[in-house]
């Protein structure tokens, strides 16, 4: 059995800082990108947090991401923030103008913010729980390239993961957050499959002639379904229109692989933020609360993105072969 690591929160974020920053990212893009990859294992999304960090770290060896990037900031409109990454990450660019975001959407009670030309964005909900823990209601979009999931039927991949998230404010912070793929599960979850020897769920995938698979191997060489149908590849559809579409970066289908070569994959993310007080006269945070308060006790729901994980106390579990391989980015 593998030995694992603890590490504290603090221990994450310099290591994910260093190693990208060896990898050749900025300083003020190492730091955006390591608070990231924290938020994500403080919620215990591992495969988002410290084991999508290679990731990152390869790509920007390979050219395929631009650590060095500024971001370029255009604003049409009160209301419109409109940047290009330049092959660069979403998260510097979101920070850097983020307090500017909050108070267009809290002044004029809706605000639209697009990134074009980025790499993957990891848990998209880490956006918009931000902006509730601020307020605001927030929708968020990406479309996440490369292509790797079908339409029903189909076996040639067409659509990237594309994840979207939705966040709620109550008034302790956010008191709901829904973040998921438009896929049957997440690509990440696939590989993790494939690297343990462990069987997908059925209705996850189909191999390269379009059959319906178990086997990660022939997964990760065909392509992924998407949730419920054509219902869920509807809402791929619509991730895809607001992400690339609206953004005029690379659709998924056009967009080169996000773990091998040196083309950058150039995809696209969209947020919008609304001031619910400047919609409902009637106490939004308090409707908000109350209400989920019935739905989970009356109607024996389950609230999304409430149940955040408790830490243990000596901090968050790092199998050693992740460790030594972002160590090792560090040491170069």
């Amino acid at each position: 059995m593998e030995q694992n690591n603890w590490l504290t929160l603090d221990e994450v974020y310099h290591v994910a800082r260093q190693a990208a920053e060896a990898c050749g990212a900025s300083t003020e893009n190492a730091a955006a990108l390591a608070a990231s990859i924290v938020a994500a294992e403080a919620e215990g999304i591992r495969n988002v947090g410290l084991g999508h960090l290679p990731d990152y770290c390869e790509g920007m060896l390979a050219g395929r991401i631009n650590g060095k990037a500024a971001a370029t900031f255009e604003q049409p409109s009160p209301v419109m923030f409109r940047l290009n990454a330049h092959s660069g990450l979403v998260h510097p660019a979101f920070d850097q103008h983020y307090a500017a975001f909050m108070t267009a959407a809290k002044t004029y009670g809706i605000a639209a913010f697009s990134v074009s030309h980025a790499f993957t964005c990891g848990v998209v909900g880490y956006f918009v729980r931000r902006l509730a823990d601020d307020g605001l209601i927030a929708m968020a979009a990406s479309n996440a390239g490369p292509a790797k999931v079908t339409v029903p039927g189909g076996s040639k991949p067409v659509f990237g993961t594309n994840p979207m998230a939705f966040a709620v404010p109550g008034r302790a912070g956010a008191a709901m957050v829904i973040d998921q793929s438009s896929s049957a599960t997440a690509f990440v979850n696939v590989r993790a499959a494939h690297e343990a020897g462990e069987q997908l769920p059925q209705g996850w995938a189909v191999d390269a002639e379009g059959n319906p698979t178990q086997d990660p191997a022939a997964a990760l060489s065909g392509a992924l379904l998407a949730f419920g149908g054509y219902k869920g590849t509807n809402v791929a559809l619509m991730v895809e229109m607001l992400s690339a579409g609206l953004t005029g970066s690379n659709w998924s289908c056009d967009a080169p692989a996000f773990n091998a070569g040196n083309e950058p994959l150039d995809i696209g993310f969209f947020l919008i933020a609304i001031n619910p007080e400047m919609v409902c006269d009637k106490g939004f945070a308090s409707r908000v609360d109350e209400y989920l308060n019935r739905y989970q006790h009356e109607f024996g729901g389950r609230i999304p993105g409430a149940e955040r994980l408790q830490q243990h106390p000596e901090g968050v579990e790092v199998p050693t072969a992740l460790l030594e391989r972002i160590r090792a980015y560090s040491d170069r």
